[in-house]
This record gives structure tokens, C-alpha cells and sequence, in this order.
């Protein structure tokens, strides 16, 4: 496939904070080949609407809220080029970011073209943490020929978005379908191939509690994904195992620090609760310093990361113990969000 046009699928939610930004952003980009841009407002109660209204360039379509998975799907039934091109409304791609994603189509066996993050608002230190982690996950992890690819960056071939179904839209909210697409696309035989020059430029959130809530999301969801794909459990290439020892630490530090102030435990064990704790700072740390630097961000990102494995863990925990009821009861697995 060479030189593919294009359609551009951005699902909205309540984003008249950034919508305007990631529109403008393409207005610059560096590529004949755009066919189309489609906003899909997955029924939004502000001025979401409004804003991609004045953009007379951009197809808008409007539904009730189903999530985003749901609104990826329908941008794709109403696209017309041969690549769809899924980003977020909280992104803003750089001007060669569909030249970078459309070279690697030349080859026939890559199916999807994935890319990597730039940092929108920098002035924020939670947002550097954030993105210091992804640099460093992109940089040392990825390889060229990744088992994941992230929705908010990505180009696949519509017609083999079509074969394998396109987003699962049990996923209700924003957490494991993207995972689940990789995995289903390279079932078939099919490539992903990493671009690391394209770059969208993300909002990540200024709030700690904000940013914990969505990896407990991230833990409750990714059980679902394990049940789907086993395989994965071990991780794909954007894990290693930091992410793995992560959670029986938060875990069973979490456990042995309770059982401590019961009456009548045993010294050991509280010294054993204090030392996995020790042992979990102590590995966050480590690469809390070596991602962001012996600086105040190194310190930071390490907190950052340890609060977020105990989110992780409570939502993976979570998510178990409803996988198994939901498997017992044989009822619909809830979408918490």
C-alpha cells in the first residue's frame, strides 16, 4: 500500500478543553493523503459540540454514551479512506504525524502503525512524571515489532480493522480495549510496527487523585483482558518486570503491615511487613532516579509510581474477585468505571 489516504477518528467526551487544540493541530499537518477527520461525540453535555461544529472541514457525529471503544467503532462504519487513523481529544499530532505513520505501510504485513507521545502542558510536574515513564518505556521497551499498540496513536488497515471486528465495546470505559485489538490483529498473522518520530503532544492529568483513579480503572479492566488473552498475563513489550513484582509486593506489604497491629503477632512479622515496604520504596526509587534524574522529579515520579502500584493492585484485586463472581453467577460482567 503506498502513499494510503487517510481518515482521521478522534472520539469526544466533555472536551471542550482540549477538542479545539487537537483540531487545529490538524490543520498543520504535512500530508496530501488526509481524506477526512471524524469527531464521534459520545454524548458530551458541553460545549464539545459546538466547538467541532465551527470546524466546517470535520465530520461530526453524535451518540448517546456508549464510551469510546464504542465511539472508535462508529467513526471506522463511517470512514472512507484505507487507513483509519484513531488519536484522542486531549491529543494534538505533530505536523509529520501521518507521514510517519503511512511509510511503514509499504510493507503488506503490517497491519497497524503505532506512535508515542509528546508532553502538551509541561508546566505541570505531575504531567512530566507521567511522561518521563512513557519516554522511558518507549525508549528502552518497545521494539520495532511491538505485541501493543496504544489508541491514542495509531494507523491500522480499515480493511483488517473490519475482518477482526474492530474495538471490543464491552470495554466500557477507556482501559484494555486498545490492548485487545493488538492482541486480536496479531493473531492473525499480522505486524505492528512502532514509528517513534510520530508524535502526538498529550494532556496527561494534573490531578494525583485523578491519575490513581484511572489506574485503578487500568488494574480492575486489565483482568478482563487476562481472561480473554492468558498469554499476555506475562506482559507484552510495554511491561517488564518492575510492573510484575509490583503488585504481591503492594500486596503483601499491605497484608503483613495489617496483620502487625493485631494483638499478639509476632515481632518478625512486623519487621518482614516493614522490610517488603523497604524493598517496594526502595525499587521505586531506583528508577524513580534513573528515569527523571537524582532531582526533585526523580524523587517525585518514584512517589508517583509507588502510590500507583497499590491503585493497580486494589483494581486488579478488585477485578478478580468480580471476574469470579460474574463467572459463578453466569451474569454480565459490570462496567465500573
Amino acid at each position: 500500500m503506498l502513499n494510503p489516504n487517510f481518515s482521521i477518528i478522534i472520539p469526544a467526551c466533555n472536551c471542550e478543553r482540549t477538542i479545539r487544540l487537537c483540531l487545529e493541530a490538524m490543520k498543520r499537518l504535512q500530508v496530501s493523503e488526509l481524506r477526512e477527520i471524524i469527531v464521534v461525540d459520545d454524548g458530551s453535555t458541553d460545549k464539545t459540540a459546538d466547538i467541532v461544529k465551527s470546524f466546517k472541514e470535520v465530520r461530526y457525529f453524535f451518540q448517546e454514551n456508549k464510551g469510546p471503544a464504542a465511539a472508535r467503532n462508529r467513526g471506522a462504519n463511517e470512514a472512507k479512506g484505507e487507513v483509519v487513523c484513531f488519536t484522542d481529544s486531549d491529543c494534538m499530532p505533530r505536523g509529520d504525524w501521518l507521514e510517519c505513520l503511512g511509510e511503514p505501510f509499504s510493507d503488506g504485513k503490517i497491519a497497524a502503525v503505532t506512535g508515542s507521545y509528546g508532553l502538551a502542558n509541561p508546566r505541570s510536574s505531575l504531567a512530566q512524571c507521567i511522561q518521563e515513564e512513557i519516554v522511558f518505556r518507549h525508549k528502552k521497551l518497545l521494539p520495532a515489532r511491538p505485541k501493543v499498540f496504544g489508541s491514542y496513536n495509531v494507523a491500522i488497515r480499515k480493511n483488517i480493522f473490519d475482518a477482526v471486528g474492530g474495538f471490543d465495546e464491552s470495554y466500557r470505559f477507556a482501559s484494555g480495549e486498545d490492548n485487545d485489538l493488538s492482541y486480536r490483529i496479531r493473531q492473525k498473522g499480522y505486524d505492528i510496527f512502532f514509528s517513534k518520530n510520530a508524535l502526538v503532544d498529550h494532556f496527561h492529568t494534573e490531578s494525583l487523585l485523578k491519575y490513581l483513579k484511572e489506574q485503578w480503572r487500568h488494574g480492575f479492566w486489565r483482568m478482563r483482558l487476562y481472561r480473554q488473552h492468558p498469554r499476555m498475563a506475562k506482559g507484552d513489550d510495554y511491561t517488564f518486570w518492575k510492573d510484575i513484582i509490583e503488585v504481591p509486593l503492594s500486596f503483601a506489604g499491605l497484608l503483613v503491615l495489617a496483620l502487625s497491629f493485631l494483638p499478639g503477632i509476632p515481632f518478625v512479622i512486623k519487621f518482614l511487613g516493614g522490610l517488603i515496604i523497604f524493598i517496594h520504596i526502595s525499587i521505586e526509587l531506583f528508577f524513580g532516579i534513573n528515569i527523571g534524574g537524582p532531582e526533585r522529579k526523580g524523587f517525585l515520579l518514584a512517589l508517583v509510581m509507588f502510590f500507583r502500584s497499590y491503585a493497580r493492585t486494589f483494581g486488579l484485586v478488585f477485578g478478580l474477585s468480580h471476574l469470579l463472581l460474574f463467572q459463578k453467577t453466569k451474569t454480565k460482567f459490570i462496567s465500573i468505571k
